[in-house]
């Protein structure tokens, strides 16, 4: 007998379930699962990695596209090392849902990323600044080791100023949620989330030289 992780899936293929419900299936299991994890159950962690696997790939092939050529991780590596530090038992985290999940995967990533451009450029946090022309992109990422690190030192700049502005910039920003997405995860009215990114994006631009939208 299939593990209940996939009997949706094998029902579609069979022909008995409509892709909506399975994707819907797919959906709860996968709510159901972080909550585990949260309460630390041990064995939810390896049941949700089939349902996100995919999606998580996905992201990572997006962040290593806008990386320097050379760049030694891979989407799989990256999505390991991401998820590994998701579900940390000794640094738990909680989600407000699936789509929060994602973009705290994003964040993840980001991170490493972040962590490996240090590593190789050999610049410590608050190093020289320099002039970054930032995409408007709004997944994307710097595409060179001194633009990773001015960006994200701007960044906990902004997150010591007033965390959950910054907050909003790593979900909109950096992982890609629209603001309507990202109020429903930080519990904020979507107003307010429209005039925190309106202050946000303004204050990054200047402190990152740009020219602004």
């Amino acid at each position: 007998m299939l593990p209940a992780v996939y009997q949706s899936e094998r029902l579609y293929l069979d022909g008995e379930l409509t892709k909506e419900s399975v994707t819907k299936g797919s959906h709860v299991r996968c709510h159901r699962l972080l909550s585990a994890i949260e309460q630390g159950d041990p064995s939810a962690a390896a049941q949700l990695l089939p349902l996100v696997y995919d999606e998580l790939r996905r992201l990572a092939r997006q962040k290593l596209a806008h990386e320097q050529p050379g760049q030694t991780l891979d989407a799989t590596a990256l999505v390991h090392e991401a998820y590994l530090r998701l579900i940390d038992v000794d640094r738990p985290q909680t989600w407000n849902g699936r789509r929060h999940f994602f973009a705290a995967a994003s964040e993840a990533m980001r991170r490493i990323l972040v962590e490996r451009a240090r590593r190789r450029r050999g610049i410590k946090h608050g190093g020289d600044r320099r002039r970054v022309q930032f995409p408007e992109n709004l997944a994307a990422s710097p595409s060179c080791d001194d633009d990773v690190l001015v960006v994200d030192e701007v960044l906990e700049e902004l997150a010591r100023t007033d965390p959950p502005v910054a907050e909003l910039v790593k979900l909109h920003f950096f992982a890609g949620l629209t603001l309507e997405e990202a109020a429903e995860c930080l519990g904020i009215p979507t107003r307010t989330a429209f005039r925190n990114w309106s202050y946000a994006r303004a204050w990054m631009y200047r402190r990152l030289g740009g020219s602004g939208l």
